[in-house]
């Protein structure tokens, strides 16, 4: 074990001195310093600003470097510290300004300026301990400068008066709503940074401010340049400096990083990551065979939504879209007994369920708001609106300060509510949402179009599913350390993930699907043996059972079980052997899982040669048509006239259809879905997906803040995609042949609106056109033209694949 002395960020930079201990031993080692390691000159300005990913902080801090670095004669130094989660997570940004050469470790522990972009930062994370005394303490506030005092926690006030920091305070996002922002406060910290900091003359400060959001955000159009502009004016009126004078410590304690009923494991480890302390962890502490445990998202409570959702009771119908859409699973419906509600919460709400095959019982839905991320698309798929209130829904959004600790107590009282039985429940729309999700609060962005699709995965399969899942977006929010979304439910079974490179992952799956089937057989054989042993009707009813709904699955669990029960009793290797492989009886979904960036490009190789091979596996391509994780590159799923790095001039290539490509083999069920324009035939497409003894793909739209639209809006931009023409839907399944039908199922119309009303409301084709207008204009042309005619194209397939239409020996009949 080693012990080492950290600085206050928790990194092992020696100070005077370290010691180490090897396994405990009394032998030390030490080292002298230099005693003026810490010390850098007066006029350096060493700044930590703590902001929330994709709130433009890192942006604004990059341009604050070019700022002072490019037009003036200052030094600058900028490093930049992300976790490993997606926007939304904490950036840590370390800059230096100074008259000299800077050289200097990158982090900085000991700050003259701090800046803290989030509120709920405050209970989370010490970052007033890296202040100087006489530092300057930045923060953003939805308090006024005449309540924000007593909001603080007691640690940071007890350090802003022992230090005598500069506290000053402004509601950016206020300024940011009032001036057309939404919630991007990067121009605003920026300018206020550079108001209090006296790193440059205010006003020309402000110069420069403007001159670089002109020269960052002109391709984005004039329009966004003028709404940076009003965002930079109208901060000064708003930033205020509170005098601490007198000033008593009347703020409550910091709550723990984790709550006290975490398991061990977590509050030991995960805790102290949570806290940005994980550098104090030894490397004995982690598990020593590389797994990690499940079911740990649900105990970090990132707490960063502006507003969450506020359920109104006398206008719902029911419906559960909103909780079928939510990216992180934190919003969920029940339905439930009224002897459940003994020991409720006064203000838990609820009412009579609709339903007529469950009679009397009650129905609540309700959000978690610390893992909600405010993201509004519940509200945008709610149809239940008010007849007598314009734009009042059964969903709306309300400030969460002064509502979370209510719904703190909801949530926890509505987690106390057993789940339905799952073989009761019907799988449509409605039905899925009461079963219980096995992935939950992810790192994922705000407003994310890849995570319903994987979390209606695990409310259908999850506590059988074995998923293989590639590089990229999902693979860092299904494994991001220090929490892993995906989770058990109250059997202790949940999904079984593991990653894999981009090249290889469909080969990974495949692997999986070939091992399990390999386990399931020799089960079976060793069953064959144990007539005797166990009794000749387990082992029939066993070998010959129906595992095709959820009813037969919980049969088949319950034949399992016994059968462990009388193995236990027989002696003998075999019977010991088969106890560990007898779940494999049990049937088993395979997944794999993976972006546009490995199905269509890096990984297609592999995927075609899986495909090819017609064995049990689901494929689910969540396309963003885009490598998003990586920053925006052109994929092969890019569509023509869309910008994206290495085709900043637009993409001139028409996007690959691998859906057709997959169907052209003939023997794969294949599927289009895209849940934001038609949620039901998505649910229809999972349940045929896996219900089909061949290979399976569905291939998901996905929509991206790489799109260059606000997330809040993305479901409208769904539903113009399918409208549009531009991503029809449909699914073809082999096995309407048989049935006389046939087997290409188109689930939209024929295109009913221009392709321009899809690409006008997104960035990615915009900064195209302003570019060279006459250059998207042919591209747009050549765009429609291919829509119109692909969708033709489906619409003849699936005519000529009808049994119908084909006379004696496979010739299709002549037209009328």
């Amino acid at each position: 074990m080693v012990k080492a002395v950290y600085d206050e960020l928790g990194h092992p930079r020696p100070k005077r001195h370290f010691t180490i201990g090897i396994n405990d031993d009394v032998s030390h080692t030490s080292l002298k310093v230099d005693p003026t390691f810490d010390t850098e000159p007066a006029d350096v300005v060493r700044a930590l600003f703590y902001g929330l990913g994709a709130d433009g902080t890192v942006g604004a801090n990059k341009n604050s470097i070019k700022i002072i670095g490019e037009d003036t004669p200052n030094y600058a130094q900028g490093y930049f510290v992300y976790d490993s989660k997606k926007s939304g997570s904490v950036t840590i940004s370390h800059l230096r300004f100074g008259p000299r050469p800077i050289r200097s470790a990158y982090l900085i522990s000991k700050a003259n300026f701090v800046a803290c972009h989030q509120f709920g930062f405050l209970e989370k994370y010490e970052m007033v301990k890296q202040a100087v005394p006489g530092a300057t303490f930045l923060l953003n506030s939805p308090y006024g400068r005449d309540e924000v005092w007593d909001h603080l926690p007691a640690e940071v006030q007890q350090q802003i008066l022992e230090k005598n920091l500069k506290l000053y305070v402004i509601d950016a996002f206020k300024v940011a709503r009032d001036t057309g922002m939404g919630v991007r406060i990067n121009t605003i910290m920026q300018t206020c940074f550079f108001a209090i900091s006296g790193v440059l003359p205010r006003d020309e400060a402000i110069a420069h401010i403007k001159k670089s959001i002109e020269k960052t955000y002109s391709r984005k159009g004039a329009e966004v340049v003028q709404k940076n502009f009003a965002a930079v004016d109208h901060t000064l009126a708003h930033l205020y400096e509170i005098s601490t004078a007198g000033k008593k410590i009347t703020g409550k304690r910091r709550p723990p990083a984790v709550a006290e009923s975490a398991p061990d494991f977590v509050k030991r480890v995960t805790a102290l990551m949570l806290a940005g302390q994980g550098d104090l962890l030894p490397v004995s502490a982690f598990p020593v065979d590389g797994t990690w445990p499940t079911a740990t998202s649900k105990w970090e409570k990132r707490s960063i939504a502006l507003e969450i959702p506020v359920w109104e009771p006398s206008l719902c119908i029911q419906c559960n879209k909103c909780a079928l859409i939510c990216p992180h699973a934190a919003i969920r419906p029940k339905y439930f007994e009224p002897a459940k509600l003994a020991g409720a919460p006064k203000d838990f709400l609820t009412m009579d369920f609709k339903s007529p095959d469950v009679k009397g019982n009650k129905y609540a839905l309700q959000v978690a708001p610390d893992d909600c991320t405010g993201c509004s698309l519940c509200v945008e798929i709610c149809p239940a609106e008010s007849k007598t209130e314009k734009g009042k829904k059964a969903i709306l959004m309300r400030d969460a300060m002064p509502l979370k600790e209510k719904e703190r107590q909801n949530w926890e009282f509505f987690l106390s509510i057993p789940e339905p039985d799952r073989t009761k429940v019907k799988l449509d729309v409605k039905g899925t949402q009461f079963l219980e999700p096995l992935f939950e609060f992810s790192g994922a962005c705000t407003g994310c179009g890849e995570t319903p699709y994987i979390k209606l995965l695990t409310q259908l399969y999850g506590d059988r599913a074995v998923i293989a899942n590639a590089t990229g977006c999902s693979s860092i929010f299904g494994g991001n350390l220090p929490t892993t979304p995906y989770t058990q439910n109250e059997a202790g079974r949940g999904p079984a993930w593991a990653n894999s490179l981009f090249e290889d992952n469909a080969e990974f799956g495949f692997g999986m699907r070939l091992a399990i089937d390999k386990q399931a057989e020799h089960a079976k054989e060793l069953l064959r043996t144990m007539g005797t042993a166990v009794g000749d009707a387990l082992v029939q009813e066993i070998l010959t059972a129906d595992q095709s709904d959820e009813a037969g699955i919980d049969k088949q669990r319950g034949r399992v079980k016994l059968l462990k029960e009388k193995l236990a009793k027989v002696k003998g290797p075999e019977a010991a052997f088969l106890v560990n492989i007898a779940d494999y009886l049990v049937r088993k979904s395979v997944w794999i899982v993976g972006g546009d960036g490995w199905a269509y490009d890096i990984g297609y190789g592999g995927l075609d040669h899986v495909i090819a091979m017609g064995r049990d596996v689901n494929i689910l391509v969540l396309d963003t048509e885009v490598y998003s994780n990586t920053g925006g590159q052109a994929s092969k799923a890019t569509p023509m006239g869309a910008a994206a790095k290495f085709a900043v001039a637009g993409k001139s290539m028409p996007k690959k259809d691998l859906a057709m490509l997959a169907m052209s083999y003939g023997h794969p069920y294949v599927a289009r879905v895209a849940m934001g324009a038609k949620d039901a035939q998505t649910v229809n497409a999972f349940k045929e997906a896996d219900s089909y003894t061949g290979t399976s793909v569905i291939v998901a739209y996905a929509h991206c803040i790489a799109h260059g639209y606000e997330m809040s809006e993305a479901l409208g931009q769904q539903e113009k995609a399918v409208e549009s023409g531009y991503w029809p839907l449909f699914r073809y399944d082999p096995r309407r042949v048989a049935q006389g039908e046939s087997p290409l199922k188109l689930d939209s119309p024929a295109p009913k609106i221009d392709l321009q009303k899809f690409v006008e409301n997104e960035t990615r084709f915009r900064q195209v056109e302003a570019a060279n207008p006459e250059a998207f204009s042919r591209m747009l042309a050549q765009a429609q033209k291919d829509v119109r005619e692909k969708y033709a194209l489906y619409e003849q397939l699936a005519r000529a694949m009808n049994p119908a239409n084909l006379v004696p020996g496979g010739a299709k009949k002549p037209s009328a």
